[in-house]
């Protein structure tokens, strides 16, 4: 039995070998895999200073427009936070959460709206619920009020 395979498309032939067939279909399923995790990650992501007092984080509640479109999310830190503080926002809900990983500490990573930890690859949703482990408890919540132009994060 011949080691070719022959594809006809209209008048023109194409022959490829075995070999060339699965090197060339494992390359395309690799190249639509990484694509569709670019992809996901290309979410509009906005870092913001808060404005630190004894009780709360602050930030204001324009920082969920930034160019003309609205964000779902976003990181909000301060110098003298170790961890910065994501905030999902749905309708007109705010969720804070601190982005510690619940296994061993190690500070999160933002792709869309999941938050995954680098080192050993816990994920959280965007509830702060554990999706994948070894992480066994959700994130920390912090509690968040608004006043007319601004969001409150109550670190307490």
């Amino acid at each position: 039995m011949p080691n070719r395979l022959k594809f006809s498309f209209s008048s023109n032939r194409f022959k490829m070998n075995r070999k060339q067939f699965i090197k060339t279909g494992c390359l395309l399923c690799m190249g639509i895999a990484s694509t569709s995790i670019l992809l996901s990650s290309c979410t509009p992501q906005r870092i913001l200073e808060g404005n630190l007092n004894e009780e709360f984080l602050e930030i204001p509640l324009s920082a969920f427009i930034h160019k003309e479109k609205e964000l779902n999310q976003i990181i909000v830190d301060h110098k003298s936070l170790k961890i910065p503080v994501v905030v999902f926002k749905t309708e007109n809900q705010y969720k804070a959460f601190l982005m510690k990983c619940t296994h061993q500490g190690v500070e999160l990573q933002l792709f869309g709206e999941e938050l995954q930890c680098p080192a050993h690859g816990s994920s959280f949703n965007s509830d702060g619920e554990v999706t994948n482990g070894p992480a066994a408890k959700n994130l920390r919540e912090f509690q968040t009020q608004t006043t007319e132009e601004k969001l409150q994060i109550i670190l307490k």
